[in-house]
């Protein structure tokens, strides 16, 4: 079996999109998912199941969401292994920093410099990204909040057609260790 962790974009955020923890865990219970948890209120869920693969996952949790809440929500599912690279891989030193200093965006898809070649690194420092597999990790020292970096990274022009959600990493860190049981 692999364990997966599943990240739901934009949830139980300023009072829209409610989706309490309990009814996701009992949701994806139902789908046939094994060792079902969940993390913080924000939309993070760990399973296991033996069938499908990432991209399959995300669409079948994503439907299963949209009918048992009514409204639409994107969707990735990353397995361990990938998760654990991602952690391995970051760019910036991860250990001497603290949580809310460092950040994670999870990307549906591949994306290449090209599309961020229109943000000015210099204008941002001491602010910094750089991209990864399917991830974007940000440097913030003064957390997301009072980041001026993270609000252009965002931009829709710059996400079209991707499902992209941000984690801190703290919470990367625990993803990645809840799914390598």
């Amino acid at each position: 079996m692999t364990m997966y962790a599943a990240l739901l974009r934009g949830i139980n955020v300023g009072g829209s999109k409610k989706v309490p923890m309990g009814e996701l865990r009992t949701l994806m219970q139902g789908l046939g998912y094994a060792d079902v948890a969940t993390y913080l209120q924000s939309g993070n869920a760990v399973f296991g199941s033996d069938h499908g693969d990432e991209e399959s996952l995300a669409d079948e949790l994503a439907a299963a969401i949209e009918k048992h809440f009514g409204f639409t929500v994107g969707v990735l599912v990353r397995d361990h292994a990938y998760l654990r690279a991602v952690r391995e891989a970051c760019p910036f030193p991860a250990a001497e920093l603290e949580g809310k200093q460092l950040h994670v965006t999870y990307f549906s898809e591949a994306v290449d410099a090209e599309r961020f070649a229109a943000v000015a690194p210099a204008d941002f420092l001491p602010e910094e990204f750089r991209l990864g597999d399917r991830v974007l990790y940000l440097y913030a020292p003064d957390g997301l909040g009072r980041s001026k970096l993270a609000p252009v990274l965002a931009r829709p022009r710059l996400l079209k057609g991707l499902t992209a959600t941000t984690r801190n990493w703290n919470t990367v860190v625990k993803l990645e260790e809840l799914t390598g049981v």
